[in-house]
């Protein structure tokens, strides 16, 4: 017990004995600095130390922009603005896809390599006149009534319903003389109407102005995306009013007339209609004389 005791007190000794540091000069051997230190206050200046290092990290990486150079830790922020851009880049490819297609068809409209589909305006009216006889064999007295309701209903709709491909009206876009009319087995899908140079051509419907700009073959071009998928293309202009974006009215002065394009054998008008990607002979909806 005794030796317990006085091996407790040696080193209590140890741990509070005193001593010395002094810093000297090398040269004059003069005293700078001088502590007095114990092991005890080593010992807990070294502890307080290391801790307060640790406690400092901890928040340095937890609240600073640091923590994300620390492999396999990211910032909530940072996985936000990660998913954000991924999902604006799959957006912009989707996107960047549709433009593609969409210029695609443009230039299948520009130079006519497509396969071609005639569409005959009598053809679609019979259709029509037969699906409605069907219609009217099939439906009951209960869906006759319905049908009554809503025709009233409709009647004073101030918002156009979807048209009537065989009732769509299409203004002429010059009065001429057709020099040469639509042949498929030439690929020529379009008639070229004669007309003074400088003759107001016309927009054939309503729609937006997607091309309108020069052309080394064609000379001025614009084409006009209307509704239903149907697209108008006026070619060989002296001139043209309309900026792609720009909308435009049935009957508004688009463009002059002229004989512009390398392609071009006198002052006309090369006149295309298209419906969903396939040429139409415009004369089957438009007279021109």
């Amino acid at each position: 017990m005794e030796q317990k005791k006085k091996k407790e007190k040696k080193i209590a000794k140890k741990l509070l004995h005193k001593y010395r540091l002094v810093i000297l000069n090398e040269d004059t051997f003069e005293e700078r600095f001088a502590i007095k230190l114990t092991r005890l206050n080593v010992f807990v200046l070294t502890s307080i130390s290391a801790i307060f290092l640790v406690f400092f990290t901890i928040l340095l990486i937890a609240f600073t922009p640091l923590k994300e150079y620390i492999p396999g830790y990211s910032s909530a922020s940072l996985k936000k603005r990660a998913s954000l851009l991924n999902y604006k880049t799959d957006s912009l490819v989707n996107e960047l896809e549709i433009n593609k297609r969409y210029f695609a068809s443009i230039r299948k409209v520009l130079t006519g390599e497509v396969e071609t589909l005639e569409i005959n305006r009598d053809s679609l009216i019979e259709e029509a006149a037969n699906e409605e006889v069907l219609l009217n064999i099939n439906k009951n007295r209960e869906d006759s009534l319905l049908r009554a309701k809503v025709e009233k209903e409709d009647k004073f709709n101030v918002f156009e319903s979807s048209i009537d491909p065989s009732n769509f009206v299409l203004f002429p876009p010059v009065n001429g003389t057709i020099s040469e009319g639509y042949n498929l087995e030439e690929k020529h899908f379009a008639v070229d109407v004669v007309v003074p140079e400088n003759t107001p051509v016309k927009s054939t419907a309503d729609g937006t102005v997607i091309f309108a700009e020069w052309t080394i073959e064609t000379g001025y071009v614009i084409i006009i995306e209307h509704s239903q998928e149907l697209i108008s293309v006026y070619k060989h202009n002296n001139s043209i009013t309309k900026a792609q974006g720009d909308l435009v009215k049935s009957g508004e002065v688009i463009a002059m007339s002229g004989n512009t394009g390398e392609l071009s054998t006198g002052p006309h008008l090369h006149f295309e209609l298209w419906n969903k990607g396939y040429p139409v002979n415009p004369t089957n909806f438009i007279e021109f004389q």
